[in-house]
């Protein structure tokens, strides 16, 4: 393996040791190739485990208290050995990704403030040493990629991405924590929302969409919010008209969105867009979740329009 990426190196202890990948470029559920090189000084070290870990800094679920560095992913990837005195020893690794791993790039650069590290654990009695971190940079698989540009085509335009500890209520999820990406809404949604917040929660065979509408003027009691879900797959992304599919979920999460906060019997309906139509023939899946509740976080949603 030739190593001509980033890295980063921490000694300590008689021991150095230095991390480093020769691409940091991956996207979630890939594996992540690199190298731990140990090199022992003037006495033999013994090494109890290695590990790596994957950090990010997160908003945590009291809105009061401050960022805090979480490590969201561990992975083990060397047992006990002795490095000898004066000699080096390489580890190389291919450390899965988690499908769940929060996206950091997006067209090619940095997605705001959003950043995520690799961190090597070393153990060696009675130490450990949690070293310095290399950065890898996350692009979004296919999917993500699709719906983030058709809602750039349809004029959202992003205000902030963040990580909030915690899970979502109803959703299933494998890592501690998840990624909000906030809009401010497009000219041809204007009206019954001000705000969106984009969620993605991803496994091997697609993802789920939560559409999130103002929220943070809910928190403010200005309005209300709620939750729209829609499911995706992975399979035949090319294939899909994704500026039309992002479109229908929008309208179907606005009209509830609004029916919730209206006088019964009264509905808003997005007004038509000449560039936007939906393919006649597009199945669309029925509505799973919980229910949507006015003046609250309500969660539901229809399907992707896939078959879902």
């Amino acid at each position: 393996m030739r190593l001509t990426g980033v890295s980063s190196e921490s000694v300590w202890t008689g021991l150095s040791v230095t991390t480093t990948l020769p691409n940091p470029s991956t996207r979630p559920g890939l594996r992540l190739p690199g190298r731990v090189m140990l090199t022992a000084g003037g006495a033999d070290v013994a090494v109890r485990h290695i590990r790596l870990g994957l950090i990010a800094q997160v908003e945590p679920e009291d809105p009061e208290a401050p960022r805090r560095l979480l490590q969201y992913h561990q992975v083990p990837i060397a047992g006990r050995f002795v490095v000898p005195a004066g000699r080096r020893r390489a580890v190389d690794f291919a450390m899965p990704l988690p499908w769940e791993t929060p996206v950091t790039m997006f067209g090619g650069v940095p997605l705001m403030s959003l950043r995520t590290g690799l961190r090597t654990e070393v153990s060696v009695d009675p130490d450990l040493d949690q070293g310095a971190m290399v950065p890898v940079l996350v692009y979004p698989l296919p999917t993500q990629q699709h719906i983030l540009a058709a809602l750039d085509t349809l004029g959202f335009v992003m205000r902030q991405a963040g990580l909030q500890h915690g899970r979502l209520p109803g959703v299933d999820q494998t890592l501690p924590l998840h990624e909000r990406l906030g809009f401010w809404v497009a000219p041809l949604y204007a009206g019954p929302i001000t705000e969106l917040e984009v969620i993605f929660v991803t496994n091997a065979a697609g993802l789920e969409v939560l559409l999130w509408m103002d929220r943070r003027l809910s928190l403010a009691g200005v309005t209300h919010q709620s939750i729209s879900r829609f499911r995706i797959w992975h399979a035949g992304a090319d294939r899909r008209d994704w500026v039309a599919t992002v479109d229908g979920w929008l309208r179907r999460a606005i009209d509830r969105h609004a029916a919730a906060a209206a006088p019964a019997g009264w509905s808003a309906t997005v007004r038509e867009s000449a560039h936007v139509s939906r393919r006649p023939d597009e199945p669309v899946a029925p509505g799973y979740g919980l229910g949507g509740t006015a003046g609250g976080a309500g969660v539901g949603g229809g399907g992707a329009g896939d078959g879902t």
